[in-house]
This record gives structure tokens, sequence and C-alpha cells, in this order.
């Protein structure tokens, strides 16, 4: 069974919450408070006769359920070509309990199995689930390619589809974008995708890729998007040269910002027309950190009824994989800074939420026998008065 711990504000990190917190409302003349108020541990190494757990995302259903999906690592700790499945479960309370696991996928052996599940909700209340099969992206050749490859779900999750199955169309000698010919394997971004909310655009799902070049190791990032809740799929110009797991939120004037996981100062390029084409890349000097995957969400925004803009970002808040925190910006991505510090120990990946006035992480504890996955609830307050 998994541990329950239920918390406000007693625990040695809880305390460093409150003080991390208080710099923030001294920052913006106005109350925005992160206090945890619920943690769940989902798995542990050995649990369910599994090694390993990793690379978890999550999400909220139209219906107000939580969905929470990562990899069962089954036979060890290393990614993709080993054997490994998608597993998923279900919260009807916020994240205090949960359902057992079930499968969106099973591998079937070494170059049989899939991993890095990303999430998005569609316009149309289809969930979908995107993810990489088969080869290891830096071991992939378009001869023993690594797959991208999405499930859909029509009942908030409850069963999945089988793989639709897009990897000649994002890269290789068939892809849809000419560049893309160019590259000889391609992943999605494990944790949050993005449906657009505004504009001509309105309803476009993305997810961000890495695609590695034939001439050599290195990989960019291109978004792949729908205009049909994922039926047909197009991808677009070159984002990010140099990139890697990236994640994508859309502004309040309808641009789309896209993070980028690099050693170091975290990079970030905007793109003004839906995704398609890409402007300048930058670095976020104030949120300089290790190479990790992290998330990236829209909290508020004054032209859905917020009091303000606000946009928060998990990430390991250290040039080690440790003290996984949340930075939230109020200048729409131009700066950063740090709201709550979510663990102070060996952490890594995280995948966040929007639960109603709540705000949901489900993200990576490292411990001496591998990973653990935990979902951990904070209530958020924002009373900024209004102008």
């Amino acid at each position: 069974m998994m541990k329950k711990i239920c918390c406000l504000i007693v625990l040695v990190a809880g305390l460093a919450f409150v003080g991390k917190c208080q710099t923030t409302v001294d920052q913006n003349e106005g109350q925005f408070g992160i206090e945890s108020s619920t943690m769940v541990k989902l798995y542990a190494p050995g649990d369910y006769g599994s090694k390993n757990w990793r690379i978890p995302a999550v999400c909220t259903l139209p219906n107000g359920t939580l969905l929470a999906v990562n990899d069962r690592r089954k036979n060890n700790e290393g990614d993709l070509p080993e054997d490994i499945d998608i597993v998923y479960r279900h919260s009807k309370d916020g994240g205090r309990t949960w359902t057992e696991p079930a499968y969106i996928i099973q591998g079937q052996g070494y170059k049989k199995g899939y991993g890095d599940p990303a999430l998005v909700v569609c316009e149309n209340g289809d969930v979908l689930c995107a993810f990489c099969g088969h080869n290891g992206f830096w071991q992939s050749t378009p001869e023993d390619p690594e797959r991208i490859l999405i499930c859909r779900s029509r009942n908030n999750g409850k069963r999945w589809s089988k793989p639709q199955d897009i990897t000649s169309l994002v890269w290789g000698e068939n892809a849809c974008n000419p560049i893309c010919r160019n590259y000889k394997g391609g992943f999605i971004a494990s944790g949050n995708g993005l449906r657009l909310e505004r504009g001509a655009n309105k309803g476009r799902i993305l997810f961000v890729a890495a695609l590695c070049r034939k001439s050599e190791q290195v990989p960019d990032n291109f978004v792949v998007y729908s205009d049909d809740n994922g039926k047909t799929w197009k991808v677009s110009e070159c984002a990010f040269k140099g990139g890697d797991e990236a994640k994508v939120v859309e502004l309040a004037d309808g641009e789309i910002l896209m993070s980028v996981r690099q050693h170091g100062a975290r990079g970030y390029v905007i793109s003004s027309d839906g995704g398609v084409t890409w402007g300048a890349q930058g670095t976020w000097p104030e949120m300089t950190t290790n190479a990790c995957n992290g998330d990236m969400i829209r909290w508020s925004a004054t032209d859905q009824g917020g009091k303000r803009n606000v946009l928060l970002h998990s990430i390991p808040n250290s040039m080690n994989r440790e003290k996984v925190s949340i930075f939230a910006s109020y200048d729409e991505g131009k700066t950063w800074q740090l709201a709550v510090e979510v663990f102070p120990g060996p952490s890594a990946y995280s995948s966040m939420t929007r639960q109603g006035d709540d705000l949901g992480i489900y993200y990576e504890r490292i411990t001496d026998r591998g990973c653990e996955l935990w979902y951990q609830q904070f209530s958020v307050t924002d009373d900024k008065p209004e102008n």
C-alpha cells in the first residue's frame, strides 16, 4: 500500500516553504503564497514487482479527476531501449488516494518497450498520451528507429486506444518538414503538452520534440502540433538549436513561450504564430540549474478572470539533481522568482497541474534504492489587490 502523509506545514521542509513564500510576497506587493497540504508516495522501487519508476506526467481531467502517468521500469533504471511499461492512476479526491496502477501500454522486451509519457486534454475532452518506443534516442537510426507514438482516451483516461505511430511524419526521409529529414531519431518531452486557448489557433495541440541530428549526437527542438484534436499532425520550423526536453505555455498576448533543458541557465524562445516559427534563443540567468526536465504551466491570466498573470515553472534549483522547486513569473516569462522549494533532497523530473484553486506537482525523489514518485498538493493564495 502506498504511504500517505498529510501535513499543514509541520515538516522541516514545510518550514522552508514559508520563508520562500514570504520573499515572493515582499517582491510582488501582494500575497502569492504556496503551502503544502498533502504529500502521497505513489511508487517506490520494488512496488508492484517493478525495480524502478520514473518520468512523471500529470493532468486534471474535464471531470476534475487527476490522471498520473509514468514509466514502470520493471527490470532496471535505464531508458529505452530497455523493457518499460507506461502506467496510470486516477485520484478523485485531489491526490489523497489513488486507484491501483493500470497499463496504457506494456513493453514486450528489449527494444520493445515504451516510455516518457506526455499528456494533454483536447478541446473535445479526449486525453492524448504521447510517448516514445522501441529503440533509444541516442541509438536510433532510420533502419532501427525510436518511435513517436500517441494513445487516446475518450473516457477520462479509463481506456486507451492502440498507439498512433507518427514517427515517419516527424523525422526521417518522409518527414512533412523537409528540415526534419536530416535527423535520425526523436522523442516528445514528457510531462505536459499544451492546448491553446486564444486567437485564431484556439484548440491547437502542441508537444515539443527533441530530434537528434544525423551528423552528430546533438538534439534540436521542434513543435509537433495538431489542429484537429490529434487526428493529423504537422511539424514546426526548428525552435531551439542544441535543445533537449522542452515545455511550452501560451502567453496572455497569444504568443507561445518555450522553456528548454540546458545545463546552466535555462533556455527559452518565443513564437508569435502559434508555434510554427520561432524567434531568437535566450536564457534565464535566475534559473541556473542541472540539465533536467521540468514543467511550465499557466496559473492565472487576467483575461480569464485572474487577478494577475502568473506562470509557474518546476525545476531543480541546483546544479545537481536536487531541490526540486517551483518558480513564479509575474511578467509573462521575462523573469522568474523562487516561490517554493518542493523537496530539499535529491530529486529530478516533475510535472504540474492546476486542480481548482490548488496546485499539484508529481515528481521524482532519488533514493539509494532508486527513484520514488510523489504527488504533492499545494494550497495557493493570491490576494494581490486589483488595480
